[in-house]
């Protein structure tokens, strides 16, 4: 076969002169198989029936709540300075008390829906009361956005918990 002076054709005794590659990892399909259930024996209420979609739903709306509670007190700056440990605090707690929600502990939703949902609710609303003036600044608007982002979150997420799949699903968690 003619040799074309354009195309390199290494020969088989030349030496490699490619570096080495490091080997590709390989799947471990046989860990992969007992982590899955161990991890689900170590989570409290894995083992019994799905959460429904109301509360998968009304648990992401929790975190969604709390996280736009820490960017008002963030966004409003300098007057509530003195009560961000105590935001800051009750944030926390309310994405604790949702993950035990979303575990399927009663009692974690009625927390959430009467400490959070309406004291909360009462607060933000005093608070929104205290009108910064006219025209607001760039710190009021987005304060009062993350206000709007909580209450609605907080009191979309109260609805949910209390829909007839979650209250059947809470039901049956409770009782296994």
């Amino acid at each position: 076969m003619p040799h074309h002076p354009d195309v390199t054709n290494p020969s088989p005794t030349a030496p490699d002169t490619t570096l080495p590659r490091p080997p590709r990892p390989r799947p471990r399909s046989h860990e992969q198989r007992l982590l899955a259930p161990a991890l689900a024996r170590m989570l409290p209420g894995a083992d019994g029936p799905p959460a429904p979609g109301a509360v998968r739903a009304a648990f992401a709306l929790w975190l969604t709540a709390a996280a736009a509670g820490v960017f008002m007190t963030a966004a409003d700056g300098l007057p509530l300075l003195p009560f961000l440990p105590l935001h800051m605090a009750v944030c926390s707690a309310a994405v604790l008390v949702a993950v035990r929600m979303r575990r399927g502990d009663r009692w974690a939703r009625w927390v959430l829906a009467c400490g959070l949902g309406a004291t909360g609710t009462l607060s933000l609303t005093a608070w929104a009361g205290n009108s910064p003036g006219w025209p607001p600044g760039v710190a009021d608007v987005l304060a009062g956005a993350g206000c709007v982002l909580h209450l609605a979150a907080a009191l979309t997420a109260t609805v949910l918990m209390f829909r007839p799949a979650a209250n059947a699903w809470f039901r049956a968690v409770h009782h296994r």
